[in-house]
C-alpha cells in the first residue's frame, strides 16, 4: 500500500520520544509536514535532529508548548494555524496504590491524558470540517479496557479518551473528517522500561525483565513481547491516509492481542 501524505500538515503531541517520535517519523516518511511537540525548545530541537537522522529531508516544524494548558494550545495554533492530521499522543502513566491516589493526582492525569486532546480537537476540528478533510487520532491504551490494578487512574483516562473519540466522530459526521482512537498495547519505550523495572527485579537483563513482566503482569498478550513504537506508528499513518476514509468513530487495536475480544 502506497500512502502519500504530501501536502498535509500534522501535529503530534508529546513527540519528542517514544511512540510520539515514532509516529512523527512515520508521518514524515509518508510526506506530511509534521509539527514536533514538547514542552521545551531544547527537547524539541533535539527530537527534530534525531528525526532528521532517521528521515533525512523530513519537513519538520518545532512546536514547543505545554498543550495541557489553554495558553499552550494557543501557542501551538500560532505556529500551526491549520492542522490536517491531529495526533493526540501526549500522556502520563505510572503505578500507584488505588487508595493512595490524591484528588490532585486524579485531576492531573485527566488534564494531561484527556483534556489536552479535547482542547486541541476543539481548536482544529472546525478548520478540518470547513476544508472537507481531516484526521483526529487519539492514542489510547489497552488499559482503557483491561484496567490495571496498579494504575487505575491511568486506565480511567484512557477509557474516557475512547468516549471522547466516539463523541467527536459523531460531531464530525458527514464533514470528510474522521476521528479514531488507537488502542496501543504494552509498548517498548524508555518510560516503559523504567516502569517494568519498578515491578520486576532491577538486576535482570532487559530481555529477561521484559519476559518476566509480560508473564506476570500482562499474561493476556498473544504477542508475548512488548510492541515496538514503529508498530503503533504504522496504524496511525494508515488511519491518517486517504485509504482509511471509511474508518471513523473506531477504536483500532495495536495491542498484540492483549484485549480478550473478537471486536476491534
Amino acid at each position: 500500500m502506497q500512502i502519500d501524505l504530501t501536502g498535509r500538515t500534522a501535529l503530534v503531541t508529546g513527540s519528542t520520544q517514544g511512540i510520539g517520535a515514532a509516529i512523527a517519523a512515520g508521518l514524515a516518511a509518508a510526506g506530511a509536514r509534521v509539527g514536533v511537540n514538547g514542552r521545551t525548545p531544547d527537547r524539541v530541537e533535539q527530537a527534530m535532529a534525531d528525526l532528521l537522522g532517521r528521515e533525512p529531508g523530513a519537513d519538520l516544524v518545532a512546536v514547543a508548548a505545554d498543550v495541557t494548558t489553554e495558553e499552550g494550545a494557543g501557542q501551538v495554533a500560532e505556529v500551526l494555524p491549520d492542522v490536517d492530521i491531529l495526533v493526540n499522543n501526549l500522556g502520563v502513566f505510572g503505578q500507584a496504590d488505588a487508595l493512595e491516589i490524591s484528588d490532585d493526582e486524579w485531576r492531573r492525569y485527566f488534564d494531561v491524558n484527556v483534556l489536552s486532546a479535547v482542547r486541541l480537537t476543539r481548536r482544529f476540528l472546525p478548520g478540518m470540517s470547513e476544508r472537507g478533510w481531516g484526521r483526529v487520532l487519539n492514542i489510547a491504551s489497552d488499559s482503557a479496557i483491561v484496567v490495571p490494578a496498579e494504575m487505575i487512574h491511568y486506565g480511567m483516562t484512557k477509557t474516557a479518551l475512547l468516549s471522547v473519540t466516539r463523541g467527536f466522530a459523531k460531531h464530525a459526521a458527514g464533514t470528510g473528517v474522521t476521528v479514531n482512537s488507537v488502542i496501543a498495547g504494552p509498548t517498548h519505550t524508555g518510560g516503559v522500561e523504567d516502569f517494568v523495572y519498578e515491578l520486576v527485579d532491577r538486576d535482570l537483563p532487559w530481555d529477561r525483565a521484559q519476559r518476566v513482566f509480560m508473564k506476570e503482569y500482562r499474561p493476556q498478550s498473544l504477542l508475548q513481547r512488548l510492541i515496538e513504537p514503529e508498530e503503533i506508528a504504522n496504524m496511525v499513518v494508515y488511519l491518517a491516509s486517504d485509504q482509511a476514509s471509511a474508518t471513523t468513530g473506531g477504536a483500532l487495536r495495536v495491542d498484540g492481542g492483549y484485549v480478550d475480544s473478537i471486536l476491534p
